[in-house]
């Protein structure tokens, strides 16, 4: 029997380190019709992004890409200068050029096995509402990641430019996104694809709790519901595995850095599979 089309994730890629680099040549379609969404961290430099999603792209039916956070940081060593939403109009027009979907274009229709669901790829970053227990404002929250030394270099390299802070930069994702999302046929099924999880639970096993404060929004906890998702895919955590919420499957496709695969390995495969889905829902691999 031919095998049968799939629509495919993966993130974190992290190709700045050589050995993640050499995963790309590994990253093929099973048909020439099968789909790659690739939900963030393909590296910092615009030339390695460009790099990346240009191979990918030329091996795949759709490549759908939405930003993480090292895209937009503005590193010493890229040539890009750009900042905050300049250097992610910039990371648009470089994918549209390639042929690459991103947050800004059309919504994608995947029209094979589990089919027909609205592709969404979102960019909504974060707003550190996803605070540690006994705090209750940001102030309090980012104080407490400071003592504990757990802090995104996020701080340091990703500036929200024109926006006063992240936090606003966030919020002004979330209004642009819910009005398209909401706009969309009330019976569409979605696959909602966001490089930071959509809602605060994934984040509970983190190992520095204090590093949830950079991973979302309490503003998207019920989209998977009011969204008609048949599927959530997500990287930024480093812990690939599949979980379900509210009867709504969340899957975690990362790669990670080298340090962390060397130890977990990859045993659901470097691609993941969301349609069809290859395992039951009620399924969860924690790393």
């Amino acid at each position: 029997m031919a095998p049968r089309p799939r629509l495919l994730a993966v993130s974190d890629l992290h190709i700045s380190y050589e050995e993640n680099r050499q995963y790309l040549d590994r990253l093929r379609p099973g048909t020439d019709e099968d789909w790659l969404i690739v939900a963030g961290d393909v590296a910092e430099r615009a030339a390695d992004i460009e790099h990346a999603l240009g191979l990918l792209s030329r091996r795949f039916a759709k490549v759908i890409w939405v930003p993480g956070n090292h895209e937009l940081w503005t590193v010493d060593d890229d040539t890009l200068r750009l900042r905050g939403e300049a250097r992610y109009r910039h990371l648009v027009d470089l994918c549209r050029g390639l042929g690459v979907v991103t947050p800004e274009d059309p919504y994608p229709v995947w029209r094979g096995p589990g089919g027909p669901v609205v592709v969404a790829p979102l960019f909504l970053l974060y707003d550190y509402t996803f605070r540690p227990e006994g705090t209750t404002t940001t102030e309090q929250a980012l104080e407490r990641a400071y003592e504990a030394g757990v802090v995104c270099s996020d701080e340091f390299r990703l500036f929200p430019d024109p926006y006063p802070d992240r936090a606003s930069w966030c919020r002004a994702r979330v209004a642009e996104t819910e009005h398209r999302l909401t706009g969309l046929d009330p019976s569409a099924a979605t696959v909602l694809v966001n490089h930071w999880p959509l809602l605060r639970e994934p984040t509970r096993v983190l190992w520095y709790p204090e590093f949830a404060l950079w991973c979302g929004t309490e503003l998207t906890a019920d989209w998977h519901v009011r969204f008609r998702a048949a599927a959530v895919v997500y990287g930024h955590l480093h812990i690939p595995r599949t979980t379900t919420h509210d009867g709504v499957r969340f899957e975690e496709v990362s790669i990670g850095y080298p340090r962390e695969w060397r130890r977990r390995g990859h045993p659901r495969g470097l691609l993941r599979d969301i349609l069809p889905a290859s395992v039951p829902a009620t399924a969860e691999w924690a790393g």
